[in-house]
Order: C-alpha cells, then sequence, then structure tokens
C-alpha cells in the first residue's frame, strides 16, 4: 500500500518462521458453544471459526511482520496501475483443490461472485465496488472496481477461493453438516461430532507445501476443536490435559490460577507473547437505534457510572490497562488535547455536527477507584437530568412516565462479563436505572445480536495497524439498519464515513495516518462503547511439546493463537 514489501522476491521464509521446524505431532484447541454448519462463508448457521483460516487460501497471503504487505500465494503475480483502478492476477500452475483437481480462473470468477452475493455479508460490499471482472489469459484474470478505493486492489487478493464445480445445483446461502467447501488450504475436515467436536487432517498432497510463503508453517498433522457449554468447563478440561492449549485474557487469574500439576511439573508451559498492534476495542457496545441510549448525554452518563478502576481492580487485580481509545497502543491512536494539522483539517467540515469533546480533545472518565464513586454518578445524574429523565419512586424514568431499564445480551458462559455487569449494575441502580445480563446460548446470541435485539452487548473488534475497508463493516453508517451488519452500536456518523473514505483514498502514510486519528476521535467522542481492559500482550499455557519461533512479528499473539508457526516436538 506504502513503500515496498519488506522481503525481497526471492525470500524463502516468512522472516517469524522456523524453516526447519518438524511435521507431525496434534493440537487440540477449545471453543465455547457449538456448531451447526461446516460452511465459514454462508450467513446462516454457526461454523468453527477457525475453519475459514485453516482449510482454505486466497490470492495472495498477508505477513504478520508488516501492515498494507501481501505476497503471492494462489497467484504467482499481481498487476495494478498507478491509480489502482484495477488489478490484474496470474495463477500459479501448482496450485490445486484438496481433491487434486487445479484451481482455474473460473474457480476464482465464480468465489468471487457466489461470495459476493450469496455469502456472508462481510463479502458483500466489496463485490458491490467491482464494475467488471473477466479472464484475460489462460491462468490470468482482471478486477475493476467502480470505486476510487487504493485498498481494493489488496481486499481483492484476499477472498477465499472455493471450488466452482462442487456448488453445482446446490445452495451454497444454505447452511448445514452435509460437507465442507471443498478448498485448497493445507487441512481438510477428516471428521466431526455435531456440535462437540471436529477433527482436520493435513492433506498430504498439498500443493503449497514447499512454497516460501508456507515453508516453516502448518506444521502439525491434525487439528482438533472439542466444544464446552463455558470457559469454565473449557479451562478445567485444559487443567485434565484434554486440551493443547488455552488462551488467557485475565492477567489475575493468569498470575493466581495456574499453579495446578501439570504446571508444576512442567507438563504445561505458560509463555507470554508480545504484540505491536492497537489496542482494538472491547466492552459493552451501546445500541443507539433504541431511546434513550440515542442521546450522547445518556450514554456519558453510562460511562461515568461504570467505575472501571474499582471493576478493573476486582476483576484483573488492576494488571491491565484500560483500552483509551479504538486504535490505542498504537502510532495510529488520536493525541491528546485539541485536534491540530491535518485532522483538524478533516474534520473541520463536521463541526457542526461531531459529537461533542472530537475537537476539543475527549477521554474517558475516571473514578477515584472507591467503590462509591459519588463524584462521577453525580456528574452522570446531572446528565440525565439534562437529557430530561427524571427520579421518580426510586426509578429514572422518560417524559412518559416509563421506567428506564436496560438489557446486556452476553453470551452464555462468559462469567467474567456477566461478573463486570452485575457489578456495573449495582453503580446504575443509585441513578434509578434496572439493568439485567440476560445470558442466552450459542445460536440466540448470534440471531439477537444479528437483529440489533439488546440494549448493550459485548463486543470485541480487532484492529490492526492497516486499517481500511473493514471499518465500513464495524462502524460505516450503511449497515447501521442491516440485520447481519457488524455496526452493532448502530453508529451514523456523516464524519465516520468520511474519515473512513479519506484513510481509503490519500496516498501518502503521513495522511492516513491522520485520517485515522480523525476517526479514532469521532468514534471515541460518539461515546458508543464501555470499554475495558487492553490484552497488551498473548497470554497462553501450552503442552511443553508445542513450540514457537524465537522470532517474533508486529503481530506476535497473531501467529501465537494460530498454528501456522507453531510445532510439535517431543522433549
Amino acid at each position: 500500500m506504502y513503500g515496498d514489501p519488506a522481503l525481497p522476491q526471492d525470500f524463502v521464509s516468512l522472516p517469524y518462521a522456523n524453516p526447519n521446524a518438524p511435521k507431525g505431532g496434534r493440537l487440540v484447541v477449545g471453543n465455547t458453544g457449538g456448531f451447526d454448519t461446516l460452511n465459514p462463508f454462508a450467513q446462516k448457521g454457526t461454523p468453527p471459526w477457525q475453519l475459514r483460516f485453516w482449510g482454505y487460501e486466497s490470492l495472495m497471503g498477508r505477513s504478520w511482520d508488516e501492515a498494507f504487505t501481501l505476497y503471492g500465494l494462489l497467484a504467482e503475480s499481481v498487476e495494478v496501475p498507478e491509480d489502482r483502478s484495477w488489478v490484474e492476477f496470474s495463477l500459479r500452475p501448482e496450485a490445486k483443490f484438496s481433491d487434486g483437481s487445479p484451481v482455474t480462473v473460473e474457480d476464482v470468477i465464480w468465489s468471487y461472485k457466489t461470495l459476493g452475493t450469496e455469502g456472508h455479508l462481510r463479502y458483500r460490499g466489496f463485490w458491490k465496488k467491482i464494475s467488471e471482472i473477466r479472464q484475460t489469459g489462460p491462468r490470468s484474470l482482471r478486477i475493476s472496481f467502480n470505486v476510487e478505493d487504493r485498498e481494493l486492489a489488496l481486499i481483492a487478493g484476499l477472498r477465499p477461493i472455493l471450488q466452482k464445480s462442487q456448488w453445482q445445483d446446490k445452495d451454497f446461502a444454505a447452511s448445514g453438516l452435509t460437507e465442507a467447501p471443498i478448498g485448497t488450504g493445507p487441512y481438510v475436515v477428516d471428521s466431526f461430532e455435531a456440535g462437540r467436536q471436529i477433527t482436520l487432517k493435513r492433506n498430504p498432497e498439498y500443493w503449497g507445501k514447499d512454497l516460501p510463503f508456507r515453508v516453516g508453517t502448518q506444521n502439525f498433522d491434525e487439528l482438533r476443536i472439542d466444544f464446552f457449554g463455558d470457559q469454565t468447563v473449557l479451562f478445567e478440561a485444559f487443567k485434565a490435559g484434554e486440551l493443547s492449549s488455552y488462551r488467557e485474557f485475565n492477567a489475575d487469574k493468569w498470575a493466581s490460577a495456574y499453579g495446578f500439576a501439570a504446571v508444576a511439573d512442567g507438563r504445561v508451559v505458560k509463555s507470554e507473547i508480545p504484540h505491536k498492534r492497537p489496542s482494538g476495542m472491547t466492552g459493552l457496545a451501546i445500541n443507539t437505534r433504541r431511546a434513550p441510549l440515542d442521546d450522547w448525554r445518556v450514554r456519558e452518563a453510562l460511562l461515568l457510572a461504570f467505575n472501571f478502576e474499582y471493576i478493573n481492580e476486582t476483576i484483573t487485580g488492576s494488571a491491565q490497562p484500560r483500552i483509551s481509545s479504538y486504535f490505542s497502543n498504537s502510532h495510529l491512536g488520536f493525541l491528546p488535547g485539541p485536534a491540530t494539522g491535518k485532522v483538524a483539517q478533516y474534520l473541520m467540515p463536521f463541526a457542526e455536527e461531531l459529537p461533542p469533546g472530537t475537537l476539543e480533545g475527549y477521554a474517558l472518565p475516571q473514578s477515584d477507584g472507591t467503590k462509591r464513586n459519588r463524584k462521577n454518578l453525580r456528574k452522570a445524574m446531572a446528565l440525565l437530568e439534562e437529557a430530561g429523565l427524571t427520579v421518580e419512586d426510586g426509578s429514572l424514568r422518560d417524559a412518559t412516565g416509563r421506567k428506564i431499564a436496560f438489557n446486556v445480551l452476553l453470551r452464555q458462559g462468559d462469567t467474567e462479563m456477566k461478573t463486570v455487569v452485575e457489578i456495573y449494575a449495582r453503580a446504575l441502580e443509585r441513578l434509578g436505572i434496572t439493568l439485567t445480563p440476560e445470558p442466552v446460548d450459542n445460536a440466540q446470541y448470534v440471531g439477537r445480536q444479528s437483529s440489533f435485539d439488546f440494549d448493550l452487548t459485548k463486543v470485541r473488534r480487532e484492529l490492526s495497524l492497516s486499517p481500511g475497508n473493514e471499518q465500513r463493516l464495524y462502524w460505516g453508517s450503511a449497515g447501521a439498519q442491516q440485520p447481519g451488519s457488524r455496526n452493532l452500536m448502530g453508529v451514523t456518523e456523516p464524519a465516520v464515513d468520511a474519515m473512513i473514505d479519506k484513510m481509503l483514498n490519500v496516498e501518502a502514510s503521513e495522511d492516513f495516518v491522520a485520517a485515522t486519528r480523525a476517526l479514532d476521535r469521532v468514534l471515541t467522542a460518539g461515546r458508543y462503547v464501555i470499554p475495558i481492559w487492553s490484552f497488551d500482550k498473548g497470554r497462553i499455557a501450552h503442552a511443553r511439546e508445542l513450540q514457537f519461533p524465537d522470532t517474533l512479528p508486529i503481530y506476535g499473539d497473531r501467529t501465537g493463537f494460530m498454528p501456522d508457526v507453531w510445532w510439535y516436538q517431543e522433549d
């Protein structure tokens, strides 16, 4: 996207992969909930999320040590003009599907069209930006775009490629467990027990095993996913030796809950894996489609009442810092104080409609750390009264006399967030607000989030150093009312759309940074999420036979929790 790729044309392996890593062994991981489909590309159903990454490939692949850089995978070459109005790919002649059939231009074109019209919503926006897709040679195709967007050429390289003939006379959009899509990746589904476990095995005829991009990666012979009712049961299964690894998100638990026998005798190793990516956003998303949550003053009152310092001490022992903005912990995060320079220049056309604090400077409320949090609760009540809400008979009410009560949609088994909500609810009681956690099973959770049937719900959006079109999915106004959209908060802010457009069309790196910082300001000052703590490093406990390279990329924890560069080695 900017400058040149870091690796030379004749690189022999990715810098964070071990080209001498042995092949073999088995990795067993755990998921909560269940699954009812083997198609990770359709809108219907709940698949094991790992399937998309373990069994399928795209024309190009991402290096986790670079932002905005892709390398050839199914494609052996890529060509773009100066204005990036089109991109042309040439397929590798050796590229094959797992059944041994060659990957053809016809398969690629069919994949783009089918995913763009019948696939999951995350694929459909890109299809609308294609003016033409056509074959230009025996192994080449060109995709032309109908909008100015410099990132589209990269996004085109990351679409999964599936086999057209498999879906002849079949409904791609239907969910079910009858069959998995045929892909080109190193692993194929070997067996499964509906809702309980699924096993993938390495394809011995995998076409790309000697490709420099793949050398030292995909080292396990078998990958298995076991499913559990909740996180507590999953952790107990790991302690009992039923799982190979466990990712810990709670720093206090990491320090206090790993004294079991397998850790003590060395059968389980605790590894901390640093990263240099943005904090992203994790917390409680506020559904602004519903009154009175559509009023920024009410959302600010909810932020004031959320006693983060006390909650963080209770849950994590204050070991994890708070997320201060969407791109905090990176150079893309907005700077404290008033907007200046190009950030201010980009935002000024929207000055009259920006959320308060965007231009002047905004910071999340801080408490004194005490349980009562009196000062912030007084500020919160003043804002609620300013928004036209009053306390009557101990309950906060709107102008019609309706009691103000909110639900928090949670996934069943998310005990940590349920504890957070229960502490938060006691604080809101002092403002006359009833807050009720609603844990539901996986199917209901997905369905209710898709239909925006909640007041608040847990949200987690991992953000990278190369933000782009996915920002439209997360907070673009086009998806605010679209069922299944990832814009859970219902953001409809013109400045957000404009800053995303700016990010996608500027050509200089400094302009991109300014646009991203401006976006960060608008989102943070919009009070759309009640943020919790950030995951400043990856914490993973694992069987001692599991090894990973000493060299870690900037997205260290991404490689840490995917099996890409790990390997199995006996003592």
